[in-house]
């Protein structure tokens, strides 16, 4: 009997910190009719990565996050949740794409972009991910950071229906959603301040913030700053004085809104959207860093210090 073909897989079968992370071989798996396979060239560790991994949620999470994710241990042990490759296989039932298309998506609650191929289904769900065609003009490492960034910077920004003039804070700046976030702001017509620490103001800068505020120096927003729209982009278990204050400088009729307020949505075609931005030059995802899968490890210390700029990639 042949043997069936094995990947690399980043394995983790209990809840910890980045050691319970190990590479073992596994079947690579085969396509379901209704489903493509992907032959994954980069995954990235984001801050999803980080929760599942370790199960460190905000209180109010902890019961659905063990009830979706796994009691006491996760219920899929092949980890990861943004990919980008190519696609090397097509089940019968299949239409949207063909062998050799790039794609790139997020995994859903199955996870499983850890490794060298994952099967994916052509349409959206919060449990099975959503999967599009690849931005032409992006690297797979930087398609990564376009997914997730983007993702979740246009569901959220959306939410603040800025309209041009508006005064527009983008709290967390510098990471994966924040970079994209300030930048689809800009676009909007919005006038944008930008927080972050102080190594990454030229960043931020770069990427067209009008004003930037640093965290680490700051408590409080420029005397008599309002704003129309707040987005904190890293979410309720990191803050500062300078968050608080920022609060109080919405304008009476702002909205602030955080990436915590509900749960990421799986779309296609935002996915197709953000690769309409990206080609016309008026997104440019960051990624600060690129580990290969065997220093997964190591890119979790990384990530889970809470200090990394842009996306973090991995190769496979």
């Amino acid at each position: 009997m042949p043997t069936k073909p094995t990947m690399p897989a980043v394995h983790a079968d209990r809840y910890g910190p980045p050691e319970v992370l190990h590479i073992r071989q596994m079947p690579v798996p085969e396509p379901k009719a209704n489903e493509v396979r992907v032959r994954i060239l980069a995954s990235a560790v984001t801050a999803s990565d980080i929760f599942i991994r370790s199960a460190q949620v905000t209180p109010r999470l902890q019961i659905p996050f063990r009830l979706m994710m796994g009691i006491t241990k996760p219920r899929q042990q092949i980890l990861g949740f943004v990919f980008s490759g190519i696609v090397d296989a097509t089940g019968a039932d299949t239409s949207r794409f063909t062998p050799g298309d790039q794609v790139y998506g997020c995994t859903g609650f199955r996870l499983g972009a850890y490794a060298e191929y994952r099967c994916m289904p052509e349409t959206d769900s919060r449990v099975h991910g959503c999967l599009a065609r690849k931005p032409a003009n992006l690297s797979h490492e930087e398609a990564t950071a376009a997914a997730y960034g983007g993702l979740l910077a246009l569901q959220y920004v959306e939410k603040g229906q800025i309209h041009s003039g508006d005064s527009v804070l983008i709290y967390g700046a510098s990471g994966t959603s924040g970079t994209i976030a300030v930048q689809y702001a800009k676009a909007l017509g919005a006038h944008v301040t930008a927080v972050c620490s102080t190594a990454n103001i030229d960043l931020v800068r770069a990427l067209g913030a009008d004003h930037v505020l640093d965290y680490t120096t700051s408590d409080t927003p420029p005397p008599g700053a309002r704003y129309n729209f707040v987005l904190d982009s890293v979410g309720g278990l990191k803050g500062s004085k300078l968050k608080e204050a920022c609060k109080l400088a919405l304008e009476e009729n702002g909205q602030w809104v955080s990436i915590d307020d509900g749960d990421l949505q799986l779309s296609s075609q935002r996915l197709d959207q953000i690769t309409t931005l990206v080609e016309s030059g008026t997104l440019k995802p960051v990624v600060g860093a690129a580990y290969p899968l065997e220093r997964i490890v190591e890119a979790h210390r990384h990530v889970q210090t809470g200090h990394k700029r842009g996306g973090v990639a991995i190769t496979i």
